[in-house]
């Protein structure tokens, strides 16, 4: 059974996923409508920290960090995230590589967790895919422990799926 160290949070992800249909109509564009899903997202869910985005960098671009495949901060709302990270570390790194969503009860016992910010004690992080290609992934995070259930992660795996619908990628 599901314990959390705050009270359960209800939230109803099919009202919100209207919403966020009405929000991103008629605008295509990544940066807008990550943006715009960020901003509604960490407005709408209680108890959250953070909200958004990070890009795949894709491999051979010339940069200071090598070739690399590494996630890129987008569009969030919250405090001042890490700007890069690889494929493979911390949870965005193991949803970018596994292709597949990520529930974190406490993140400081996640193996290689990356303390972007040290008040985040829970975290959903969901791929974002679009006709088989990994763009990124949405990544939220909580300060209270065990802040998610599988309810949360299916429902918000419901509203990513609004704006992959609703958005032309790069």
């Amino acid at each position: 059974m599901f314990t959390s160290t705050t009270a359960e949070i209800d939230v109803d992800y099919a009202l919100l996923a209207r919403q966020a249909a009405s929000i991103l109509d008629n605008e295509r564009d990544q940066n807008s409508n990550a943006a715009q899903f960020s901003a509604f997202v960490y407005q709408t869910i209680a108890d959250l920290n953070w909200a958004g985005f990070y890009w795949v960098r894709p491999r051979g671009v010339a940069s200071m960090h090598g070739d690399a495949e590494e996630l890129l901060v987008g569009p969030f709302q919250g405090k001042v995230a890490c700007a890069r990270i690889q494929f493979g570390r911390g949870v965005c790194g193991a949803a970018a590589v596994s292709r597949a969503s990520v529930l974190v009860p406490d993140v400081h016992a996640f193996p290689g967790h990356i303390a972007c910010d040290a008040a985040s004690n829970a975290e959903i992080v969901i791929p974002v895919i679009k006709d088989g290609t990994l763009h990124g992934v949405f990544d939220i995070d909580s300060p209270s422990l065990k802040r998610f259930r599988p309810q949360d992660l299916q429902g918000l795996e419901a509203l990513l799926a609004v704006f992959v619908a609703a958005t032309d990628f790069e």
